[in-house]
């Protein structure tokens, strides 16, 4: 029997679901968003739902997860060469299981930098995954797969981590909406860990709806993970259109006002002209803060690693392997003095946050890079690619500060992302405010012509 025969009598969410199956088999080994499909699964899943008269706030709603969640009967790579070998999953990530318990449908994992210590997209292992508005260029890293399988049109939300900005960058270099919540708001069990304490994980989509939608059924409180909040959800949909009259509004200067190509400040005037933001306030010490992240990050990730480092040098991607290795030499002291920074650093944001309730920044300095290229010029300066582009992503993960980041088309190239920073806790806030951009077209998904 055919495949459009079997499908003859199927629902809306099974018909939907073969729809995108098909697109990622045509197009996916072109963008190389997805390591592994879940096409049975996904069938079966979306054949459950059509015949249930039960439907949740997702039902049918298609996602794919960055291979470093645990899928039911898949090893959990997280982008390497060494995790292939694991036993597959028993059970789904938390995330994961929250998601289709709201009437999601799991389409797979998706490509990722190794061990999510990148910025570019580029896996030596698995390939690059390509930005699908231009497949010469980069979609971003690490989560450049969860990035690329949303602008490809291959799923409604993608599932990722963001360490040092691992969500903002791919949304921004592929044109979707991505949010970063709060440092602890969003359970990790089920994941292949970085930096534990910096790992966060959230969802990229095509609308903010979608993006309030994924985030509010994943909240809650997990055991499994101590650094989960044991705050009571705080669902953002109900407030998605409310405007952004009542909240005090500014663009980022100093760190944030630098070390950037014009367009990546154009799209921030452009958002802040829209919302009215005609004030400029500064996160004292970003710099500083962005050089403690980077001691915080290579020391955990390399204690991660240590024992793969010593047996296996060879099977990692050597860019990967080398920080990992530096990170290991780093004394122990100027650990010390980092989280003493970060302390001090968090009190000072808060102040900050005592006289706006947003601020806005460039998410990356650039537009997508090309596939292999190495160096830029920021600010007068050649330097290499993979970690500046998270010269402005990294001070704020850094304190755990939820972002939501909105694609910003400036014209028909490539597009830019811009950061909606809140204080602890009010996702709702970035998110509304990202809804009105969304709403007025100053912030916009397009779906990549491939």
């Amino acid at each position: 029997m055919s495949a459009a025969a079997k499908l003859a009598g199927a629902g809306p969410a099974e018909t939907s679901v073969a729809a995108a199956l098909a697109r990622i088999a045509a197009l996916d080994g072109d963008v190389g968003a997805f390591t592994d499909v879940t096409a049975d699964r996904a069938l079966a899943t979306a054949s459950a739902l059509d015949a249930s008269p039960a439907k949740g706030p997702l039902a049918g709603v298609t996602f794919a997860a960055k291979n470093l969640f645990d899928i039911a009967g898949f090893a959990t790579r997280a982008g390497s060469k060494i995790n292939r070998e694991r036993a597959p999953a028993n059970k789904d990530a938390e995330l994961v299981r929250r998601m289709e318990a709201a009437g999601g449908v799991l389409l797979g994992g998706l490509n990722m930098g190794e061990y999510a210590y990148d910025f570019t997209g580029e896996n030596v292992h698995d390939g690059p995954s390509r930005n699908p508005h231009d497949l010469a260029h980069m979609s971003g890293g690490s989560s450049g797969g969860s990035g690329a399988a949303v602008a490809a049109g291959f799923v409604d939300v993608a599932l990722a981590s963001d360490t040092n900005g691992s969500i903002r960058v791919p949304s921004a270099l592929c044109g979707c909406f991505g949010l970063k919540p709060t440092y602890g708001r969003l359970t990790r069990a089920g994941t292949f860990p970085f930096v534990q304490s910096l790992d966060h994980l959230g969802p990229l989509a095509r609308s903010t709806e979608l993006l309030a939608l994924a985030y509010d059924a994943m909240q809650g409180p997990d055991a499994e993970d101590a650094a989960t909040t044991t705050r009571a959800p705080e669902p953002a949909l109900a407030s998605l259109e409310s405007g952004f009259a009542d909240l005090r509004i500014a663009t980022l200067g100093g760190h944030f006002a630098r070390f950037g190509e014009p367009d990546c400040f154009e799209a921030v005037a452009r958002v802040a002209s829209f919302l009215g933001a005609k004030s400029v306030v500064e996160f004292p010490e970003a710099a500083r803060a962005r050089a403690a992240a980077y001691v915080i990050t290579a020391t955990e990730g390399a204690a991660l690693h240590l024992e793969r480092l010593r047996d296996r040098p060879d099977d990692f991607d050597p860019a990967v392997r080398d920080r990992l290795i530096a990170g290991a030499t780093v004394p122990s002291p100027y650990v010390a003095k980092a989280q003493r920074f970060r302390r001090w650093f968090t009190e000072a944001v808060a102040k900050v946050f005592e006289e706006v309730d947003i601020v806005l920044a460039p998410a990356t300095p650039c537009r997508a890079p090309k596939l292999g290229q190495t160096t830029f010029t920021l600010d007068g300066e050649t330097l290499p690619v993979r970690p500046n582009l998270g010269v402005f992503t990294q001070p704020i993960s850094f304190i755990g500060l939820p972002v939501v980041c909105a694609p910003i088309f400036l014209d028909e190239g490539l597009p830019l992302g811009v950061q909606i920073i809140a204080a602890p806790w009010r996702e709702a806030d970035a998110l509304r405010v990202a809804r009105a951009l969304e709403a007025d077209g100053v912030a916009a998904f397009r779906k990549a012509k491939l």
